[in-house]
């Protein structure tokens, strides 16, 4: 109806029918609203194109899986920002990260959980589900990206630093630390900065290490869950368990 609306007032102007200079265009929106304009008050009509929305790349690596890579961070524009920072089956960044902050912990007798529990000791009064991987409705990166995109397997992330598909190489881009992963088989690469962690308010060790979420619950001990983790001294990059309530980074990929 709003671009039917704006046709026949072109049409009208352009063939110069001077009747029309004392009458009102009203525009109707999607939601109801009606918009009224004086015709004799109009000097121009201006089309402006709507903002599209973002749109992210991704990285062929050549991995067995097929796996396609993000070539950033969620919440960043660019491979060397960090991005923003959640607590594992969080979407959205906060001020602090504790689990007194955590969406999904209540205290019973100690820390306990209110989903993704497969332990009845680790559940609230003794909850558990089945649910051993983030939900989309709780993944950061489809949440912030869309349905294309998801937070990586704990076996993606292995896949990611397996020796056998990929090297590694601590770097220094655009004046950001962090490892530069290159594939064997075709040689395209994408850069993990070194975003540190958040605990609490606090920031630490950006440019000196990563911690980048998987989107699998570690059901050996259900309040942690597996990531990847890497350092600036050379230690071995690897996947471990951490537990859900700090504040870490996410680096997408692409679902097919």
């Amino acid at each position: 109806m709003e671009k039917k609306t704006f046709f026949a007032a072109m049409l009208l102007m352009m063939v110069g029918l001077q009747t029309m200079w004392g009458q009102e265009m009203v525009l109707h929106k999607s939601n109801g609203e009606k918009i009224k304009c004086e015709l004799s008050k109009l000097d121009s009509l201006v089309f402006v194109p709507k903002a599209l929305p973002p749109t992210h790349g991704w990285v062929d690596l050549g991995l067995p899986s097929g796996t396609l890579w993000a070539k950033c961070n969620v919440g960043a524009n660019k491979p060397e920002e960090y991005g923003d920072y959640f607590a594992w089956g969080e979407t959205q960044p906060k001020d602090i990260y504790t689990w007194d902050t955590y969406k999904w912990y209540k205290y019973y007798i100690g820390t306990k959980m209110t989903k993704y529990c497969t332990q009845s000791g680790m559940g609230y009064h003794g909850y558990t589900d089945t649910l051993t991987e983030l939900l989309p409705e709780d993944d950061a990166a489809t949440t912030n990206w869309g349905s294309s995109w998801q937070t990586p397997s704990a076996e993606q992330l292995d896949e990611l630093v397996n020796s056998n598909y990929t090297t590694t190489e601590w770097i220094t881009q655009n004046g950001i630390d962090g490892y530069k992963i290159t594939s064997i088989s075709n040689g395209n690469s994408i850069f993990l900065p070194a975003a540190g962690f958040c605990n609490e308010s606090d920031y630490y060790d950006t440019n000196l290490c990563g911690f980048y979420w998987s989107r699998s619950l570690y059901t050996g001990y259900c309040t942690s869950a597996y990531l990847l983790r890497f350092f600036s001294t050379g230690e071995k990059i690897e996947t471990i368990v951490y537990t859900r309530e700090t504040g870490r980074t996410v680096r997408p990929v692409h679902v097919q």
